[in-house]
């Protein structure tokens, strides 16, 4: 147990020290104005996937003239926003609060979704693994049940299709390269133990955000972001030691995905300023890379595992599953994983860094909890003591983020 807890320790502080301790790193400046972002600006934000999307907010480049500061007027008084002469009259006031409650309803709307469709995905990809133990075959299957949604509305005009930027694809073929191995390593994760303990682990991602954003970008924070930290490590160290259904596959897959994860988000922002084509909305960017990502992995996933698909099915069929039911959970799991993702960037575009954070932490407790019930997966108090630890750890180094963020 010793030896688990050193090793758990000295992986998560081997990252975090390398942005603690690379004081000759340049800082890159983080522009304090605000606007809505470029084509590449989005792709930036787009490589962020994994529940790390709230940074990738923080470090999108803006101007006074739309973006997050438009959006955040939406929900201040104009002397809050600098406008100290003005005094709107009753009927412009009534103008304002009908123009902000659609959008309230809209930014709920889509909280409530990202939740819905991710409590979806994790209940029936686990459904579906446990019964088929595919986990390179389903992960592949995920991202083509995709394509099966964005494709017809593309073909029949309901959204516009994308046109790539001479050279684009080069840059996009390498973020959707770190896409595909931050999806597969998750999935192997789900796979081998239980749904819970691998989002406990994933709330490591900011340790490795920010070791690599030392060692890549030399990018450093303040001294208290890195303090910020420590909860983290010492949250996932804690849920791990007396785990019930620890796992070292599930272990090292969940940090191999935060790795993948993290590196895109680096990936995203050196491709910054860089263009990327026509018709690049979030949505269509997400989509570009799921089609790039789905060639990339399925040639892998059938290689590693097409020989086992037909035997494994035949078993799952011997169990007591019937062929319908597998399949219609398979489907349930692709539909869900791509839309909650979809929507994950809706919300994004529609707050300010700080209530993402906040929404991402409350996410990720939505789905630790509702995976316990789902699956009925006990969890000890030191567990349940260091998974708390770990979530309010990912909050808080958000929040302290930000906030040295918007001083410089």
């Amino acid at each position: 147990m010793m030896a688990k807890a050193l090793l758990i320790i000295g992986t998560l502080c081997s990252f975090a020290s390398v942005g603690a301790f690379v004081p000759t790193c340049p800082r890159i400046a983080s522009p304090s104005a605000c606007a809505r972002p470029s084509s590449a600006g989005i792709m930036s934000r787009a490589s962020a996937l994994a529940d790390n999307r709230v940074r990738m907010q923080q470090e999108l480049p803006t101007t006074p003239a739309g973006g997050r500061a438009a959006r955040t007027e939406l929900f201040s008084t104009p002397a809050a926003s600098g406008d100290k002469d003005a005094a709107p009259s009753p009927a412009s006031a009534v103008e304002k609060e009908a123009k902000a409650s659609p959008s309230m309803v809209k930014v709920t709307a889509y909280f409530g979704l990202w939740y819905l469709f991710n409590i979806g995905y994790n209940i029936y990809n686990k459904r579906v693994l446990n019964i088929l133990p595919m986990p390179w075959l389903m992960a592949s299957a995920q991202l083509g049940i995709g394509l099966l949604y964005v494709f017809p509305l593309w073909l029949t005009k309901l959204r516009k299709a994308p046109k790539l930027a001479d050279g684009a694809l080069g840059p996009l073929s390498q973020l959707a390269a770190l896409h595909t191995v931050a999806h597969v390593t998750a999935v192997l994760s789900l796979g081998a133990g239980a749904v819970s303990f691998t989002h406990i682990v994933k709330a490591a991602e900011p340790v490795f955000t920010a070791g690599f954003s030392a060692a890549l970008l030399g990018q450093t924070f303040a001294a208290p972001v890195y303090l910020s930290l420590l909860p983290i490590i010492a949250g996932v160290s804690l849920a791990s030691l007396k785990e019930l259904s620890f796992s070292w596959v599930a272990f090292g897959n969940a940090m191999g995905s935060n790795t993948a994860s993290a590196l895109r988000g680096i990936l995203g922002k050196k491709q910054m300023g860089k263009p990327v084509g026509e018709n690049m909305s979030p949505a269509n960017l997400y989509a570009v890379l799921t089609v790039l990502a789905f060639c990339f992995l399925s040639p892998v996933a059938l290689l590693v595992e097409g020989r086992k698909a037909k035997p494994a099915w035949d078993a799952a069929i011997a169990a007591g599953a019937t062929a319908k039911g597998l399949s219609s959970t398979i489907l349930l799991s692709g539909l869900f994983y791509y839309l909650y993702n979809e929507v994950a960037f809706l919300a994004l575009d529609s707050v300010n860094p700080v209530t993402h954070a906040v929404g991402n932490t409350i996410k990720r407790v939505v789905i630790i909890v509702a995976a316990c019930i789902a699956f009925r997966t006990p969890m000890t108090p030191l567990s349940i003591a260091g998974s708390t630890i770990a979530v309010a750890g990912t909050l808080l180094y958000s929040l302290v983020k930000a906030h040295y963020e918007k001083k410089k």
